[in-house]
């Protein structure tokens, strides 16, 4: 059986290990937050069918999406450095952590799926006016084209 006593070095290692890993998972969450915040907003853009803004939300979302993907994975090793160090994962406070993250990432793919929804009903009421319209130059033919009453001779005597 192995010696359960642990140099201060371990011991320091550990708590850097842990500490970091925290600190990730905390950024992590507060990226989610501002993504579902970001996509909670974008829903209210949607309904106003302000375009701009709606290309504005939409580079702000990938910026945010870009940022959660970098930070996990930087997560993924130091979850499994973490793992190593601390066998008794339960003492801490990262499983709360992590159980928060979870949450907050069905959340926002439940408020992505909504503001899918809802861009597809928009998009389909666009194609229903698009369709709609009428061209006021379509019925008219050309003089040039047509071959009704146009003069087929020229006079020039006169």
């Amino acid at each position: 059986m192995p010696d359960d006593t642990l140099t201060n070095e371990e011991v320091a290692e550990r708590v850097a290990i842990l500490r970091r890993f925290r600190s990730l998972l905390e950024e992590q969450r507060a990226k989610f937050r501002d993504y579902l915040t970001v996509l909670e907003k974008q829903q209210t853009v949607i309904e106003a069918e302000d375009m701009d803004a709606m290309v504005r939300h939409t580079e702000l979302e990938q910026a945010i999406v870009s940022q959660i993907f970098t930070i996990q994975k930087v997560i993924d090793p130091m979850e499994a450095l973490w793992r190593d160090a601390h066998p008794r994962a339960d003492e801490t406070d990262i499983p709360r952590l992590k159980t928060d993250l979870e949450r907050l990432k069905s959340d926002v793919l439940a408020q992505n799926e909504r503001n899918r929804e809802l861009l597809k009903s928009r998009m389909n009421v666009i194609r229903e006016q698009v369709n709609a319209l009428r061209n006021p130059y379509a019925k008219r033919s050309s003089v040039y084209a047509s071959s009704a009453h146009v003069g087929t001779r020229i006079d020039i005597e006169s």
